[in-house]
């Protein structure tokens, strides 16, 4: 799961991409494609199709298993980054891509524009970089059960995001204004400002600290919980204009922990705000001063992240320690019910090797 590297993009035929949706397709409904059933669905001669296999895997984009599970394909994140690049590429949402301005245990955060210049951020999710670290060494991770796959779960996460954002956004809520997505990518507005983590000195803390605390209840008013509400996913620009990002972790005010995700946001920021500036906020809501007027939760599965969806990602992220800045349980049986496109276990552990080594 290294870094995008997209050199190559500009440089595949539309042979590469048939065999890497190829495989993708495949990957519903078999752990590892078999080469015939890459080609059959590419639609291309046994021939050209190796051809191209062989050169998809040379590159890196694809992975070829050679393990117990017998002999296939599978997606590397690389080679879906490329298939969620082509994508947007081909909308006119995204023409260049600049440099990385951000990295996160979960995901990448780069420079991206449209053919006009204009600028936008674009977040690749990457669920399982260091969760499949904290997991592979745990007995319980192999043994045998249904591999939840990170290619699916970061789809999720983005998709989440990406309705959790609109649906903000259209509100009035000060996040950054989506623009687009494919697969695991979101691309977004490129908010002026940095992350409050990079604020040494503040002229009134308890003027920022206040607001915080009033955007903690807004978004409990219309039925949301951030999840992660800390000085590493709150941007403020010089003016004092604060911005939140980061929602693949949003919960429900009718979740099960609620109450729970709500205290935890308030006090990573009163915490923060005594360490950082010596301020401790003595005023601070309660989960019982909801006053709730609308159902964004509701509104947002009804927009397309359903709540079965939500459902699998909350299971995954519990059990996995993803989208939650925890560790993983000690027995991470996850059921998703969807493809499983992880493989062999040991396979995967080879696979990062290799992109690590690039």
């Amino acid at each position: 799961m290294g870094k995008l590297d997209v050199s190559k993009l500009r440089y595949m035929s539309k042979e590469d991409f048939r065999v890497l949706t190829a495989v993708e397709m495949g990957m519903k409904n078999h752990a590892i494609v078999p080469p015939s059933v890459v080609c059959n669905i590419a639609g291309l001669k046994h021939g050209g199709c190796h051809k191209v296999l062989r050169e998809l895997v040379r590159n890196r984009l694809l992975f070829f298993n050679h393990g117990k599970k017998g002999e296939g394909y599978r997606l590397t994140f690389t080679g879906y980054d490329y298939l969620a690049l082509k994508a947007l590429v081909g909308r006119g949402v995204v023409h260049s891509v600049g440099n990385q301005i951000g990295v996160g245990k979960e995901s990448d955060i780069y420079i991206v524009a449209n053919e006009m210049g204009d600028q936008f951020a674009m977040k690749i999710h990457r669920l399982g970089r260091t969760s499949f670290r904290q997991l592979k060494n745990k007995r319980d991770y192999h043994g045998g059960r249904s591999h939840s796959s990170w290619l699916y779960l970061s789809r999720l996460s983005a998709v989440k995001e990406f309705a959790y954002m609109k649906a903000l956004h259209d509100r009035g809520f000060i996040v950054p204004e989506p623009v687009d997505f494919n697969r695991h990518c979101v691309v977004m507005e490129l908010v002026d400002g940095f992350p409050m983590l990079q604020v040494q000195e503040m002229h009134s803390p308890e003027k920022v600290y206040g607001q915080l605390m009033e955007l903690i209840l807004r978004l409990a008013s219309v039925g949301l919980i951030h999840g992660d509400f800390n000085e590493f996913n709150l941007m403020i620009n010089q003016p004092g204009k604060i911005t939140l990002i980061d929602f693949p972790q949003m919960v429900s005010t009718s979740h099960l922990n609620a109450e729970w995700y709500f205290d935890r946001d308030v006090t990573c920021v009163r915490e923060f705000f005594l360490k950082r500036f010596g301020f401790d906020g003595q005023v601070f809501p309660k989960f019982s001063d909801i006053a709730r007027d609308s159902c964004l939760d509701v509104e947002v599965a009804a927009s397309g992240f359903t709540r079965e969806l939500q459902s699998k990602l909350e299971e995954a992220s519990q059990t996995l320690g993803v989208l939650q800045g925890g560790e993983a349980t000690e027995n991470p049986d996850v059921v998703t019910g969807t493809a499983d496109f992880s493989g062999d276990e040991e396979d995967s552990e080879e696979e990062e090797e290799e992109e690590e080594k690039e």
